[in-house]
């Protein structure tokens, strides 16, 4: 009979020439091939958890990037209205030290053009009048009231008051002192007197129709 020797392994056979590591292949157990597969997925597990935190840092940065985006946006816009209210502001305090200015030289003013209209305005004091009139111009200053226009409370200050035949409506018959302004701004309305027509008077006939009847030759005689 044929003894088994105890205490032995069967060793794969090597061939000869092998390499260290073909060698460790080969004497490597089967068993360990077989267990491969489940230690990929134990591998798997730990990287889906680890994208999952990526992803979700991901969406909490791109939420956060919103947010501060609209801030800058508001704060951009709150920036421009606050820039078109300086500028209005700082627009509306030079209209106004304008017009304080101006205002002040109105008397100067009417004095130039008092001495204009009794032909005092000569020599040195004409070209000195002239040049302020020229500077007041160029800093916006307009002067309005004529003979003849009609009243209008907005723009006209009634000072003298009187009845006329040959006027269908109140009318500015004198400018007592003529009016100011800057731009639409009234710094001073014309003062002015005034005519309204005569109480119970026909209204007159419209120039057009008087003048149609002037060129026809009026009314025949019998």
């Amino acid at each position: 009979m044929t003894e088994e020797t105890q205490g032995f392994e069967e060793k794969p056979d090597v061939p000869s020439g092998a390499t260290p590591d073909e060698a460790a292949q080969a004497a490597s157990p089967s068993g360990e091939e077989g267990a491969a597969p489940a230690g990929d997925e134990a591998q798997t597990a730990p990287q889906a958890a680890h994208t999952a935190g990526l992803t979700a840092q991901l969406d909490q940065l791109r939420t956060a990037l919103n947010e501060r985006t609209m801030d800058l946006q508001r704060l951009q816009a709150e920036y421009q209205n606050y820039r078109r209210r300086v500028e209005r502001d700082r627009i509306t305090v030079k209209e106004i030290a304008v017009a304080q200015l101006l205002t002040e030289l109105l008397p100067v003013l009417d004095d130039i053009g008092r001495a204009r209209e009794h032909g005092e305005l000569v020599g040195g004091f004409k070209s000195v009048a002239e040049s302020l009139e020229t500077v007041a111009a160029k800093m916006g200053l307009q002067q309005f009231g004529k003979e003849g226009e009609p009243f209008d409370p907005t723009v006209h200050e009634a000072l003298m008051h009187s009845y006329a035949p040959d006027v269908t409506e109140t009318t500015c018959v004198a400018i007592l002192q003529p009016g100011y302004r800057i731009g639409e701004r009234t710094i001073r309305p014309a003062r002015v007197a005034v005519a309204e027509p005569q109480p119970g008077a026909a209204p007159a006939a419209p120039k057009e129709e008087q003048s149609a009847g002037e060129e026809s030759g009026g009314p025949d005689e019998g």
